[in-house]
Parts: C-alpha cells; sequence; structure tokens
C-alpha cells in the first residue's frame, strides 16, 4: 500500500510539473498579428487585386517554424482576396507552394478576424504583407492606424513589406508622422511604374512617405532590401519579405 501511495504522489507531482511546464511554455510563446487587405478592386480598372502571396507566404513560415503564433485579421474579418498575379504559377516559390498545400492556413484564412476586434495586448509584433489592395483599404482604416500606433507607443515592432508601408501614410504619434525622420523602404516608384500602375494607384508610396518626412532609401528594383529604424522594419519588394521576418525575428529573442 505504502508503494502505491508513492507511487501516486510521484505521479501527481510529475503531472503538475507536466502542466506547469506548458502553461511556461505557453507564456513565453511569441505571438504575431498579421494584418491583410480586404479590398479586390484594382482602382477603377475593374480588375482584381488583394494581398501578395509571397509577402504573406514568406514571412508567415518564417516565423512558424521559429515557434511564433501568429493571428490574422483583416478589415472586414473573413477570407481575404489574394491577389490573382501573385498565384500565377511563374510567380510561385518554394513558401508559395506551401502556401497553397497548407490546409490549415487556407482554413484559417478563410475565417481571419475583424480588425476592429483587435487589442495589440495580446500580440509581441504586428506584420502587414503588402499586395495593392491595402492601398485602397488599410491606409484610410481607422482600427489599423490606431491599432499601429498602439503596437509602437507601447515598445512593440510593426513590421511591412512592399505596398504595406503605404498603411503608415496617416499614423501619427504624438502629433508627428510616424514615419518622420525615420529610415523606411517601400515599394518605389520606378517599380511602380515597371508593373505600369503608377496612373492606377491612389498615390505612390515613395512619394507619400517622403511627404511625410521619411528618409526613404531602396535598393535595385526587384532586389531584396530591407531597413529598420528603431520598432519600425520596412522592406522593399516580394523579394524583401524574407529580409524584413528575419529582423522582425530578431527584434522578438
Amino acid at each position: 500500500m505504502k508503494k502505491i501511495a508513492l507511487f501516486s504522489i510521484i505521479a501527481f507531482a510529475a503531472f503538475n510539473l507536466s502542466a506547469e511546464a506548458q502553461k511556461t511554455n505557453k507564456k513565453k510563446m511569441k505571438k504575431v498579428l498579421f494584418v491583410v487587405t480586404s479590398n479586390d478592386k484594382l482602382g477603377n480598372t475593374g480588375e482584381k487585386t488583394g494581398f501578395w502571396s509571397e509577402e504573406f507566404a514568406a514571412p508567415y513560415y518564417e516565423l512558424l517554424d521559429k515557434g511564433i503564433e501568429i493571428t490574422i485579421a483583416s478589415p472586414l474579418g473573413g477570407q481575404p482576396p489574394i491577389d490573382p498575379k501573385s498565384a500565377d504559377p511563374a510567380s510561385a516559390t518554394e513558401d508559395t507552394k506551401r502556401f497553397d498545400a497548407d490546409k490549415v492556413l487556407q482554413e484559417k484564412l478563410k475565417n481571419t478576424h475583424k480588425l476592429s476586434t483587435i487589442n495589440q495586448k495580446d500580440y509581441d509584433a504586428v506584420f502587414y504583407p503588402g499586395g495593392h489592395g491595402p492601398l485602397w483599404d488599410l491606409v484610410e482604416d481607422k482600427s489599423s492606424i490606431a491599432l499601429i500606433e498602439s503596437f509602437y507607443t507601447h515598445n512593440k515592432p510593426v513590421a511591412f513589406v512592399c505596398h504595406a508601408p503605404a498603411v503608415l501614410k496617416n499614423v501619427k504619434v504624438k502629433g508627428d508622422f510616424l514615419v518622420k525622420g525615420k529610415k523606411v523602404t517601400g515599394f518605389t516608384n520606378e517599380e511602380e511604374e515597371a508593373v505600369g500602375l503608377t496612373k492606377v494607384v491612389p498615390f505612390l508610396l515613395e512619394d507619400a512617405l517622403t511627404q511625410n518626412g521619411a528618409n526613404f532609401s531602396k535598393g535595385a528594383n526587384w532586389a531584396p532590401y530591407a531597413v529598420e529604424d528603431g520598432l519600425l522594419i520596412t522592406g522593399q519588394n516580394p523579394a524583401s519579405s524574407k529580409l524584413v521576418a528575419g529582423k522582425l525575428l530578431e527584434k522578438l529573442k
């Protein structure tokens, strides 16, 4: 009987230790919010747009594979639009192929959280993938603007790639544009001209951020290029997605 009692005590203690370990691991797990566009209209062209799959997939897996917990939100909630051009097999990468085959992620995307319900207190950082979609909704979205400001003022990293830095256009901190005096990059005027959309987009990202006082820099067209300035991380184009994710991971350590 004594042996049984001792075994029971040991088993109970082991169970409690395991439960505590799980709680500790859960507490230590970093959480990143991904914010994607809900807009699928490319201005008045009649063509479709949305978020660019590589700019979502590459950072998503870079973070997920390092144990980061990821939540996805959009202005309208539910299924966000994917830019059909980014889904073209000619644009495929290993990450986008994984994205296409990832049933768990596809289900997650169908049920994105509504942005207005999100609280920065629940996350350690926020990341915005690009695509042309954000230029028409997230740039003006009050929930997005307030959320970025809240992350930044609570000393949490804010990261953007390609067209996503455009959502900083109306973000202010203590009365000044967040980008004022900051090193930033994003989809350049030359790259926009190369894709033939300078007359379609509501504004040129490079011009808008420069006008707001940003120190805009850039690499060669389509080449990987990312910069960070304190909590602010920005990448120039789709090829820069992993660079942005890598810089964000460093900030989360």
